[in-house]
């Protein structure tokens, strides 16, 4: 299993930077590798066992992914269990902290194991750097739609 670790600090709240991914069906609003999330149905809108699919920006793959950890304000664990992408199993950890009144701290750690058996293993050093700047990418699309309300623009 292999493992990318991205941190980014926000000028916002705690409770500010926690509400944007807890609205679990609404990533696709700052996620820049997204063209839409919804819930599944029968979905919970979020909390444990809360269920979604994310459709990827190329139009073509998506990922449903599930809550298996939550603690308000402090953890976030994200199970990706179905798709289209290369992955065997894959999890994303949120951490937040907060660094005073209005400034917070989001730490996303993604473990994943590929698909494709010894090929998928050969191929995980250029899948690990393929992941960092997605990841991070995320975290400061976050941080701009916390910090001002932008949202993420899609081509038409």
């Amino acid at each position: 299993m292999a493992k990318v670790t991205v941190t980014r600090t926000v000028n916002a709240p705690l409770q500010d930077v926690w509400a944007s991914w807890d609205n679990f069906s609404d990533i696709y609003r700052f996620n820049p590798n997204l063209n839409g999330s919804h819930l599944l149905p029968g979905s919970a809108s979020t909390g444990m066992g809360a269920t979604r699919q994310c459709d990827m920006r190329d139009g073509k793959n998506f990922i449903q992914e599930r809550i298996i950890g939550y603690d308000p304000h402090r953890k976030l664990v994200i199970d990706i269990y179905n798709g289209t992408l290369p992955l065997k199993s894959a999890v994303a950890t949120f951490d937040f902290r907060a660094h005073g009144a209005q400034r917070s701290e989001v730490t996303m750690t993604m473990e994943f194991t590929p698909k494709m058996g010894l090929l998928g293993k050969m191929m995980l050093p250029l899948m690990k750097r393929q992941f960092r700047p997605m990841l991070q990418a995320l975290l400061d699309a976050n941080a701009a739609y916390v910090e001002t309300g932008t949202e993420v623009s899609r081509a038409a």
